[in-house]
């Protein structure tokens, strides 16, 4: 990297993953779907700390859609307990790397005791700075428009709304993410190439990556390459893709913590 600089390199402020590929991860080893899960939370935790490093803004993960309830018990279980795990777990490592913690979704498909959780961890890390991370559970796309829109009905409803005043704008002020940057870049891992009513509204003009790779082998290399591939559509400096990756992968913008 001679003459280029980490600060020409087009980094997305905001990136959404598909987290995709722990079942089939699991039964490839001969294991159950859920230990594939269990592997998944490490490659969120490397996600998460490559977020930080590189300087993007939010990190939004899809955990669990609005129709995954549909899966089998024990692993929708399995799941939930994980998640409770998780939270319990991590919530003072974030906070520690000025990480804010926010869940996004239908949080009354929770139990009392993980909605707990929830408040408490958004509590925690509710004015840090370095990255925003959301984790998407219980989300749907169409949900988040139609809770948008039942916003805006209730308020037309108590005199505060004109009908015509509704717009594009006003409704996605009621949306999940409303106060932070659009998605610039999706990527879902696993090798299917479609969105599964993640963020509809949201990636209107996102890029989208889509890699073979299963979510629990998703490291700072394939972050990195994704990347870069993002910033080569819109333009090299003369460089290869590979010159880019490696040049994020040597650079760190956070403090040193």
């Amino acid at each position: 990297m001679d003459s280029m600089t980490f600060e020409q390199i087009k980094i997305p402020q905001h990136v959404a993953i598909i987290m995709d590929g722990n079942g089939r991860w699991a039964q490839l080893r001969g294991k159950h779907r859920t230990f594939g899960h269990k592997a998944g939370a490490e490659a969120v935790r490397r996600a998460v700390t490559f977020a930080r490093q590189k300087g993007i803004q939010s990190l939004t993960l899809f955990a669990f859609s609005s129709e995954n309830w549909k899966r089998p018990e024990q692993e929708v279980s399995v799941l939930m307990d994980l998640f409770f795990t998780v939270l319990k777990r991590e919530v003072k490592k974030l906070h520690k790397h000025n990480v804010r913690l926010r869940i996004i979704g239908d949080k009354n498909g929770f139990s009392n005791k993980l909605q707990q959780r929830i408040t408490e961890a958004e509590a925690l890390t509710a004015e840090n700075t370095a990255l925003t991370l959301n984790i998407a559970a219980n989300y749907g796309g169409r949900w988040d428009i139609s809770q948008a829109a039942k916003q805006l009905a209730l308020a037309v409803e108590a005199g505060k709304l004109a009908a015509s005043e509704i717009d594009e704008e006003q409704l996605a002020q009621h949306l999940c993410l409303a106060d932070q940057p659009i998605p610039d870049l999706l990527i879902r891992t696993g090798g299917e190439h479609r969105i599964s009513n993640f963020l509809l509204w949201q990636l209107a003009y996102a890029e989208f990556y889509f890699a073979d790779v299963l979510w629990p082998d998703f490291d700072e290399q394939a972050f990195a390459t994704a990347i870069a591939d993002f910033s080569c559509r819109e333009r090299r400096f003369g460089l290869t893709s590979e010159q880019i990756q490696q040049a994020i992968l040597d650079t760190d913008v956070t403090s040193g913590e």
